[in-house]
């Protein structure tokens, strides 16, 4: 299957050219490994690539998943994945969190305002942009079966020891950001979690055989 690799906007090349793999641990790849096996598996079985990425509120970390996975693949030209994200409980995509995307260089539109935004994500000129907003993980938005549910973070992973129709339940939990609001350091850190989640998510379609 021949891959067709979609030009980012420069920015976003700027970030990707510094993310290093070798800052992931062997451990670390150890959790990101059935990951990778899943969407190999897809990929060579011709199938959409479904992931649902899970966090307690759908506000920072599964967004941030969300839109660095959907990039990746973009980025390495592997096709028909789709990227979904969701809660235990639905509040808001967390302002800094689009920020933080916004500054590393994707086009942030906000569709419509009130209690849950709805934001329109784009990577690049052309593709589709990733609709952000906060939702529960069974919401009619996101698959409804034949997907990976991949937990970022560890009370969603403790929380939802089943999750219906998922095909695969995959850990790969991040330390949440949310810790640092209202503090100097918010910018700082929502930065350095966004470019842990994008080396990691890079790096897991780095490894694809196409």
């Amino acid at each position: 299957m021949t891959s067709t690799k979609t030009n980012l906007f420069p920015e976003i090349e700027n970030v990707i050219s510094t993310l290093n793999f070798e800052s992931i641990s062997e451990e670390r790849k150890i959790v990101l490994q059935p990951l990778i096996d899943f969407i190999q598996r897809k990929s060579d079985e011709q199938k959409e690539i479904r992931l649902n990425l899970i966090c307690t509120h759908n506000s920072r970390r599964s967004h941030l998943s969300q839109v660095w996975a959907q990039t990746a693949a973009a980025h390495y030209g592997i096709q028909n994945v789709f990227c979904y994200s969701g809660g235990t409980e639905a509040t808001a995509m967390f302002p800094m969190a689009a920020k933080t995307l916004e500054k590393q260089g994707f086009q942030i539109k906000t569709i419509s305002e009130g209690n849950n935004p709805v934001y329109a994500i784009k990577y690049s000129e052309n593709a589709h942009p990733i609709i952000g907003f906060s939702k529960t993980f069974d919401d009619d938005f996101n698959p409804q079966s034949e997907f990976a549910a991949i937990l970022t973070c560890s009370s969603a992973d403790q929380g939802c020891p089943f999750i219906a129709g998922a095909e695969k339940r995959i850990p790969i939990t991040f330390e949440d950001p949310k810790a640092f609001d209202n503090t100097p350091q918010q910018a700082e850190k929502y930065e350095e979690r966004s470019v842990q989640i994008a080396t990691e998510m890079f790096y897991v379609f780095s490894q694809i055989k196409q």
